[in-house]
């Protein structure tokens, strides 16, 4: 059985493999220029599969519950192991619409989770109000997810770091990864018996057999926090279509709200736009007036990495070269279950068959 691991990226995905890696006895290095600075750091914490469900996604949606499902365990041993908060929010997620036709969507949702026997719970808009006083406008009513959390990212991010002190870091960016060697930009190699790409949207650009596989996202998202005298942020996560835009506010404990996200096909461009500003403070304040009192602390845009069928790749690209990447959107989300799978896939066994890496790569089989 091999012993030595290199991991190769240092965003949630990346670190949480480390943190488990080596609590299963494995020795391991880390490679990343600027660990926890990607798409994880700009994040917004959601944990909600359920909410985010789609028809012909269902082994996605089962990975994501069984990864929620994962969290309160995942955070309080995290949070033991760093002797920090992992940012763990239980507090479930409420959904809105704006008008008519998102209140048909929403309904179209609710049916399609019933039938899945999912729970949800639907809301008349005075219900919503009643539970969140901080939404107000032209509300439709809405659905109530409990079982979909938040974490906020941030504080996870700085909890892995601090879980994982003891690992050797590596502060380069890699070039070139194969089985068993990550080439270095600056030249130099760095080997061991297994190599774990875990490099999200740059997975593509340093291993040339995911190059037509994995592609950047990119999200646009802003930070605000409730000046004094304004109505406070929302308990729960507040998720909201509007004019069939999609629209979420995520709560902070320091009285924080992330707002997000925009989603463009724009290459490995992470400029924030003016349009993309615009939008969600507009979509936002239908849902919540009282936004526009909100300071605005921060813009920031992130790359996720997607994939052909929005689903990640975790296994075995070759003996000496496991991958996990490809999440999209959900790489907080499914960082305890991804991270499960490759420690458990470096011991030997096979993970789920819809997330074997192979299933996208017929077009450049053979390609090194």
């Amino acid at each position: 059985m091999p012993r030595t691991v290199v991991v190769v990226g240092g965003g949630v995905i990346g670190l949480s493999i480390c943190w488990r890696a080596v609590a299963a006895g494995w020795s391991v290095t880390l490679v990343d220029p600027a660990p926890a600075s990607g798409a994880s750091y700009v994040a917004g914490g959601m944990l909600a599969p359920i909410t985010e469900a789609w028809p012909g996604e269902e082994s996605l949606l089962a990975l994501g519950v069984e990864s929620v499902r994962l969290w309160p365990s995942y955070a309080a041993e995290l949070a033991a192991a760093a002797g920090v908060s992992a940012g763990l929010r239980k507090d479930g997620t409420i959904v809105v619409a704006a008008d008519g036709s998102d209140r048909a969507e929403l309904d179209r949702l609710a049916s399609y989770l019933d039938s899945l026997g999912r729970r949800v719970e639907v809301l008349r808009a005075r219900d919503v109000r009643v539970r969140e006083p901080a939404i107000g406008g032209p509300v439709r009513g809405g659905l109530a997810m409990p079982d979909d959390y938040s974490v906020d990212n941030r504080q996870l991010l700085d909890a892995l770091r601090r879980a994982i002190s003891g690992v050797p870091h590596v502060a380069e960016a890699a070039a070139d990864v194969r089985a068993g060697r990550v080439l270095l930009a600056s030249g130099r190699t760095v080997e061991a018996d297994v190599v774990v790409l875990a490099a999200g949207a740059w997975s593509g650009q340093i291993c040339r057999r995911l190059s037509k596989v994995i592609r950047p996202v990119k999200g646009e998202i802003l930070r605000l926090r409730a000046r004094v005298g304004a109505v406070g942020p929302p308990r729960r996560t507040v998720r909201a279509l509007v004019g069939g835009r999609h629209v979420y506010l995520v709560p902070r404990d320091d009285g924080g709200l992330v707002l997000g996200a925009t989603q463009y096909e724009a290459g490995f461009d992470t400029t924030v736009t003016v349009g993309g500003v615009r939008d969600l403070l507009a979509d936002a304040e239908r849902v919540m007036p009282a936004i526009g009192e909100y300071e605005l602390v921060e813009c920031i845009a992130g790359l996720r990495p997607g994939s052909p069928d929005n689903r990640p790749l975790v296994g075995w690209l070759e003996p000496g070269l496991v991958v996990a990447t490809g999440h999209h959107r959900n790489g907080i989300l499914l960082a305890p279950v991804t991270a499960d799978l490759v420690v458990a896939t470096l011991a030997g066994a096979d993970p789920p068959d819809s997330l074997r890496p192979d299933r996208h790569l017929s077009s450049v089989k053979g390609s090194q």
